[in-house]
């Protein structure tokens, strides 16, 4: 089967294949000359963020999955995030050469879900530990804030080059389903891996380092409450 890169085809790909790189075939020059330009559009999405108190650090360390051994979360950035693809756009026939072409027009939505600022609830608001609990939660707000311009730049770039802001063109009947195809396997693929490599940026934040400044910031305020929580439970 051929990859559908190489049915989907640029102007400069149909005229090698036809032996006219000097002239524009008809169908050519009704496509470029009447339809519109081939648009990708790319936006991004910020919902905004919340803070929560009402999980304990037990609770916050279950959600988290995967901590270290003798390792309590004390605190939890979460969100989710969500890719739309839509594509549409005008297109020319010709039946005397076997193809046709379409304008393509590919809209792509970058959204995070409103993010939520998980602080336990046993580091009571304005207190030491939780301020340095909420700066540590705060660094991984802000790497995601940070992280979807970014993608969303990368994405607007990929889709430019291949589209080329030109007509593509296909067998007859096969254009439109064959774009369809090629966003929803390849695209979809690509642009949700874009998306997550922000988690080993996330990873990073939460050292073994960080993980143990945090245990002895506020003059072991941070243990000393973990503690008390923990005997609260036993009792």
């Amino acid at each position: 089967m051929k990859p559908l890169s190489a049915l989907l085809l640029t102007c400069s790909q149909l005229v090698a294949q036809e032996a006219a790189a000097q002239a524009r075939t008809p169908l050519q020059a009704r496509c470029e000359d009447t339809l519109e330009r081939a648009v990708s559009v790319v936006v991004s999405r910020q919902q905004g963020y919340r803070i929560d108190h009402t999980r304990s650090y037990h609770d916050l360390t279950r959600m988290k999955g995967g901590a270290r051994a003798n390792a309590y979360v004390l605190g939890l950035t979460h969100t989710e995030s969500r890719v739309g693809i839509k594509v549409g756009g005008r297109m020319l026939s010709d039946p005397a050469s076997g193809y046709e072409c379409i304008a393509a027009r590919v809209e792509v939505s970058l959204t995070y879900l409103p993010i939520v600022v998980y602080i336990g609830r046993e580091f009571p608001p304005g207190s030491c530990a939780y301020q340095e609990v909420l700066a540590h939660e705060m660094r991984h707000l802000n790497t995601y804030l940070d992280y979807l311009p970014k993608a969303e730049a990368r994405v607007r770039a990929a889709l430019a080059q291949r589209f080329e802001a030109k007509p593509l063109y296909a067998r007859l009947g096969q254009a439109q389903s064959l774009l369809q195809r090629e966003l929803d396997s390849g695209w979809m693929a690509y642009i949700k891996s874009e998306m997550a490599r922000v988690e080993s940026l996330q990873a990073a934040i939460d050292s073994p380092q960080e993980y143990a400044r945090l245990g002895k910031v506020c003059a072991g305020e941070v243990q000393s409450l973990i503690k008390q929580a923990r005997r609260s439970k036993t009792q």
